[in-house]
């Protein structure tokens, strides 16, 4: 259940997310809960729901998160059903970019779904619950309508062995972004589980096969992203999202503002208690102490019985009558976008007679004027009525055939200002469409939409087609993500190359450190920008040297950090089995929850064999796998060791040759 508060410290309205209370007595699933809570709260992206806070009241685990006012992908493909290519693709794209910034964190969501996309009345895409379904899967615990509402979106892996990862969030966006393609998911059936083995058996069909007009690039996406072997899908949704953007770009899609569903449930709530609030005021207002001109009105009495012969007033509460349910899919294979009219909230008044109407009977009388006969009219009236008529259908008929229309004027030689002045005079709206250009000074007109003398609705809008001079690189406001960044460079036209990333203490992972050349710079159109995207606060590797593997591995743990491979070389100053040295390096910085190899020492200490007969003291050496090489006079095992090299105790790498010296 979701409830919408007021953080009363901060004042800022947040939603508030109370669970099940079947999970409060199970301790692993509180335990996971919180865990899931507390990485998603670390992760930061416009295109994430924030979470401010987690905690228990009694039996109720609740979560506090960012309000998100307006509606979901579900709402809105209820009211407008398929979406074009361009409209999915503005869904996809902040997804994505959400999921890459959690995959990069190690986290997988296992519950994409148009319930758990959000639109804001800003147009503002954003994924919702994340770790919910991992902290429900530890549980232990099962949902009947939590396996209905999620068993269209599961990928395979999750169907037969229970196991997801990134690739699995990459399966049901596939699915996701076929449904926003043809307004259906691939696999239907009499119940969930039918549903959800489907997949793992048949591919899911490319979207054309059900609407056409879907371009083959998109066939391809959904077919990569839904692959039933994991290893042939993208990677991670960064993966994904890059494949789409190439998409997008190679299929000229235009930029596309993603509408709010006009009748969300947030919407119809918020009719509601702003119809009841009009409907408190009017009735406040009609009581007789609210009365400006000394008339009387009375409030309808609860029995709903008339007070004398006075007349009674009701106000109805607000009415929200629904809109049309109007789809962007007008017929097979064809796209509309009819975006329904916002219906209006309005409060109805009705005025009540002071007494039964008469019967039948007693208005069928010859005084009554309704009933009279209608007097003859004058000829005058006749003819002024005629000639009013006339006059509007000559009027209406040259509207329609010309007086509606208007000439483009040509604006050439004109600056910015005049053009615009000639424009609005001829009776049409001027807009501004800018253009960077290295050659033509800003505010230079370039062209104009339509052309001129072309004939045209009064009102309609001419774009001017502007020069913006040369590109600026732009300043670093605020914690600005590398994808962010760069959709405002493509917008300036410059090429964005992104570089590895430095470790900044003040930047958060993933945003924007620096760009080269610096904010300022003008530069050609189509330069080239370089992004520096922050790794986040730095973790020193710890000095592990001389430690056994087991005991860096602990150490490295309490400093965030993992083993990544232990692998052994030889170093004469540390004991075999012992770290000699990492990768990175002792006292280098790496990412948090960054990873670290061991190297591990194989050296070999030479025992002291003085004083010992050849045979043994080649025995003892070729069981440490040295090799023996013995200088004596005579060729007899029973000779006695006199010398050794290398020295007894000395480290030596495995293999290495122990020379030795006889008598006799």
């Amino acid at each position: 259940m979701v409830y919408q508060g007021m953080d009363l410290r901060l004042e800022r309205p947040v939603a508030i997310k109370v669970m099940d209370p079947r999970f409060s007595d199970d301790v692993q699933f509180l335990d996971r809960f919180e865990l899931e809570a507390r990485s998603v709260a670390k992760l930061s992206h416009p295109s994430l729901v924030a979470v401010f806070d987690q905690g228990t009241d009694q039996h109720h685990v609740f979560l506090v998160m960012e309000l998100v006012p307006g509606g979901t992908l579900r709402e809105l493909l209820r009211e407008r059903g398929p979406m074009p290519p361009y409209a999915a693709a503005a869904v996809a794209r902040p997804v994505l970019r959400a999921l890459s910034v959690a995959h990069r964190a190690g986290l997988v969501h296992r519950d994409i779904k148009p319930e758990n996309v959000l639109i804001s009345d800003a147009g503002a895409v954003k994924i919702a619950d994340f770790g919910l379904v991992r902290a429900v899967a530890a549980s232990g615990t099962t949902s009947g309508s939590m396996i209905l509402g999620t068993a269209a979106y599961l990928s395979p892996e999750q169907v037969s062995t229970g196991a997801a990862d990134a690739r699995s969030d990459v399966y049901s966006m596939g699915i996701l972004l076929f449904e926003m393609l043809t307004g259906q998911t691939p696999f239907t059936g009499d119940n969930s589980i039918a549903i959800a083995y489907q997949r793992t058996s048949a591919d899911v069909p490319a979207p054309s096969s059900l609407i056409a007009g879907v371009p083959r690039e998109f066939d391809e996406l959904v077919g990569t992203a839904t692959a039933r072997n994991p290893a042939q899908r993208f990677a991670d949704a960064g993966a994904m999202a890059n494949t789409l953007m190439g998409v997008c770009e190679r299929l000229g899609l235009p930029p596309y503002r993603v509408p709010v569903p006009q009748s969300s449930a947030q919407h119809r709530t918020r009719e509601t208690l702003h119809g009841l609030a009009a409907a408190r005021a009017a009735a406040a207002a009609a009581r007789p102490e609210n009365a400006e001109d000394g008339t009387r009105q009375l409030e309808t009495p609860p029995d709903d019985q008339s007070v004398g012969d006075e007349p009674r007033t009701t106000v109805l509460p607000a009415q929200a009558p629904a809109p049309p349910v109007v789809g962007l899919h007008a017929g097979p294979g064809e796209y509309q976008d009819n975006t329904p009219a916002p219906h209006t909230t309005r409060a109805l008044t009705q005025q009540y007679p002071p007494s039964p109407p008469a019967s039948p009977e007693s208005r069928a009388t010859d005084d009554d004027p309704l009933d009279a006969p209608r007097g003859r009219r004058s000829p005058l009236v006749v003819l002024i009525a005629v000639l009013l008529i006339a006059a509007l259908v000559g009027t209406a008929a040259w509207w329609l055939a010309s007086g509606r229309y208007v000439d483009v004027p040509a604006t050439a030689g004109l600056g910015l200002v005049a053009a615009e002045s000639a424009i609005e005079d001829a009776g049409l709206t001027p807009v501004r469409n800018g253009l960077y250009r290295d050659t033509e000074p800003i505010d230079t007109v370039l062209g104009m939409d339509p052309a001129p003398g072309s004939r045209v609705p009064r009102g309609s809008e001419v774009t001017l087609d502007v020069s913006l001079g040369q590109p600026v690189v732009p300043e670093i406001t605020g914690d600005v993500t590398v994808d962010e960044m760069a959709d405002v460079l493509a917008e300036r036209t410059f090429e964005v190359v992104v570089d590895e990333g430095v470790f900044d203490r003040d930047r958060p992972e993933g945003t924007v450190v620096s760009l080269a050349p610096s904010p300022g710079t003008v530069l050609a159109v189509g330069s080239r920008v370089t992004v520096t995207p922050s790794l986040g606060e730095p973790v020193i590797v710890p000095d592990v040297r001389g430690l056994s593997a087991e005991e860096a591995r602990d150490v490295l743990a309490d400093a965030g950090l993992s083993v990544a491979a232990v692998q052994e070389d030889f170093d004469g100053g540390i004991d075999a089995g012992r770290v000699a040295q990492t990768e990175p390096a002792i006292g280098a910085e790496v990412a948090a929850n960054g990873s670290v190899s061991l190297v591990v020492s194989n050296a070999v200490r030479v025992p002291s064999v003085l004083g010992r007969s050849v045979s043994s003291a080649r025995d003892e050496l070729s069981g440490l796998g040295f090799g023996v090489e013995v200088r004596q006079l005579v060729n007899s095992g029973s000779s006695i060791v006199v010398g050794q090299s290398p020295s007894a105790g000395s480290r030596q790498r495995p293999g290495g040759t122990v020379t030795l010296t006889a008598l006799p």
